[in-house]
């Protein structure tokens, strides 16, 4: 495993983390965010509709942009495109980044849960593990030897096919 020599912290904040509000995804969070999508979307795309880096209009700013959302089966109409989500997701997937800590994005879970959402999935690629809050202080913890479950929307996914 190569280890990076770059300095998080000392690192300039970009227009794209101004402008979004959250860091700057790296390999590893773009990785895991594909890999999820992709594994999501062929296992539910019967049942849910899945949206990476969609603006979700908050009921007090700012807005939030989840790494993914899962809403119930939605209507896609390509002709009339959406800037923003007004609907709460069920779920709200939040992978963490290098320059980010667990507490910014615990926040932003006690945001989602009072606007609505009904479970978050914290995802940590450097564990090779996820947990899946069901509300703030209550989740369950699953590793890369485990298969994970969520409640809420009855997806089961081994993490071994993510963490690969």
């Amino acid at each position: 495993m190569e280890l990076s020599t770059e300095n998080w912290a000392e690192r300039e904040i970009t227009a794209y983390e101004i402008e979004r509000g959250k860091p700057m995804p790296s390999k590893n969070h773009g990785y895991i965010q594909s890999r999820l999508s992709m594994i999501l979307g062929y296992k539910y795309l019967s049942e849910y509709t899945l949206f990476s880096e969609i603006t979700i209009e908050m009921p007090s700013r700012p807005n939030c942009v989840p790494d993914i959302a899962i809403y119930p089966k939605l209507q896609i109409d390509f002709i009339h495109d959406e800037i923003t989500m007004t609907q709460m997701p069920l779920t709200a997937i939040e992978i963490v980044s290098p320059t980010q800590s667990n507490d910014e994005i615990l926040l932003k879970f006690e945001r989602y849960f009072l606007a609505g959402v009904q479970s978050c999935w914290l995802v940590m690629p450097s564990l090779e593990a996820i947990n899946v809050y069901s509300y703030i202080g209550k989740y369950k913890f699953f590793d890369n030897e485990m298969t994970l479950f969520d409640k809420v929307t009855n997806i089961e996914i081994s993490l071994a096919e993510i963490f690969n």
